[in-house]
């Protein structure tokens, strides 16, 4: 077994009055230890003292970039087969009250690059929440008829997405982004696909993915290191390392903007306009997240107080980023009277292209306050501090400390954030799906221009 400890003393945040600034105060305790056993599971604790609670999160190598089109889904799928019993607990009842019944929380959720497993209780029950996820990792029992109820449960979930053209505009301008493969796919698969999907394929992806060179268990709360790993030894020494799947490629060239229109028959236009961005481990990712900032996080974002506040042209907009291995997007979601739906894009355009060429550097000094302070209050949470230690590590293999994110963002410059827009805000990388009752694509796509 290999452990590391970091190096990196815990520090905390605290804005200075009247300055503006940040300082940071060394607690001097240890922000994570991570330990590898022989068969590969890594193991991550963050101590977060004087809390009464404990959370596990359990993270796999498994999403819908690792399938094939004729399983998409299959990751989903067994995510939901999971909490439906197991060995010894034979019912999803069973294993809710289980957790429940001593007042804690219990879920999971699949991505497209992870799946994700994750409970949070008291202290005192830490030794009962750990069986418990082991048991739903190793020993859930996909039973036939389990499979059957949860296939049209998910069917239902697919036609429940379909009716919400909030929801349907967010997976379709995934598939404009990256058309074609699985990056561009909804999470949960087809109704074709899940309909179909074999007991037989569905246990050979999950013996392939569900190994423990391609799993992370996170912690976070009131315990140690020793204490996790002495309670994980038992019971995941007998777990075999496998072979996993790799994702499959991002496809990202674009040479001309990019349309798709779903009519339907609303109230609102619902958009979404994206541009490619950049991979998580890209050295300009923050410089984006800072852009995101500025552009539509929040109700002093340019977008909210220039589209909503201004114009009064929709009630609801935001901008978001994705960052996965090998590709990104920064997306802009708005839901608009139909009527003014060229007003509404011309204005988003607009907005975009002042990204390029102003961005004062008070407003710099703003969003970057903004996203140091969103960051620690974050980190009060031991299932926020859990998910940012395993998931760095399961997708990159390194960990990030919020020190380490605060330092980057404080060394940002007007000319970094004006060099990355620049790189990435082109007519050639525009994308826009729109749903709704709305005609004249020819004329949506001409205007389509930075």
């Amino acid at each position: 077994m290999i452990t590391y400890q970091s190096p990196i003393e815990k520090s905390t945040a605290i804005k200075l009055t009247g300055g503006g600034g940040w300082a940071r105060i060394r607690l001097g305790v240890v922000v994570y230890q991570k330990s590898v056993l022989e068969n590969g599971l890594c193991i991550i604790t963050s101590p977060v003292p004087n809390i009464h609670s404990v959370c596990i999160v359990i993270f796999i190598g498994a999403g819908s970039r690792y399938e094939e089109a004729e399983e998409a889904g299959v990751s989903h799928f067994i995510e939901h087969l999971c909490f439906k019993g197991t060995e010894r607990r034979a019912s999803s009842k069973e294993i809710s009250e289980a957790i429940e019944g001593v007042g804690g929380m219990l879920n999971g959720g699949t991505d497209k690059e992870l799946t994700m497993y994750w409970c949070k209780v008291a202290r005192p029950h830490f030794l009962l929440s750990l069986d418990l996820m082991v048991d739903m990792l190793r020993h859930s029992r996909f039973d036939a008829q389990d499979m059957e109820k949860e296939r049209q449960i998910i069917i239902e979930e697919l036609n429940e997405s379909m009716d919400s053209p909030h929801r349907r505009v967010n997976m379709l301008i995934d598939d404009v982004v990256w058309p074609n493969q699985p990056l561009g796919r909804d999470v949960a698969g087809s109704k074709e696909a899940v309909g179909s999907m074999s007991r037989g394929r569905l246990l050979d992806y999950l013996s392939c993915q569900y190994v423990p060179n391609n799993t992370v268990v996170s912690f976070a709360g009131n315990i140690s290191h020793d204490e996790v790993l002495s309670s994980m030894s038992e019971v995941f020494s007998d777990w075999a390392r496998g072979s996993p799947r790799t994702p499959y490629p991002a496809e990202d060239s674009q040479e001309e903007p990019r349309l798709h229109i779903e009519h339907r028959d609303t109230e609102q236009a619902h958009i979404c306009l994206a541009l490619r961005g950049l991979p998580i481990l890209h050295p300009d990712r923050f410089n984006l997240d800072l852009l995101n900032v500025i552009l539509g996080e929040g109700m002093s974002s340019r977008l909210f107080l220039e589209i909503r506040e201004r114009r009064g042209l929709a009630y609801d907009i935001y901008s978001y980023v994705d960052h996965f291995l090998d590709s990104g997007a920064i997306t802009i979601y708005a839901g608009v009277d139909p009527k003014h739906i060229d007003t509404a894009i011309e204005a988003i355009l607009e907005e975009l292209r002042r990204l390029k060429e102003d961005i004062p550097e008070a407003e710099l000094t703003k969003v970057k306050e903004m996203a140091k302070g969103r960051l620690l209050l974050r980190m009060e949470d031991t299932r926020s501090v859990a998910g940012w230690m395993g998931g760095q590590e399961l997708l990159t293999g390194r960990i990030l400390t919020v020190d380490d994110v605060v330092t980057i963002i404080d060394a940002i410059t007007l000319q970094d954030l004006k060099r990355v827009a620049g790189q990435l805000l082109l007519t050639e990388k525009l994308n826009l799906a729109v749903v709704g009752p709305i005609a004249g694509e020819e004329r949506l796509f001409r205007s389509l221009r930075l």
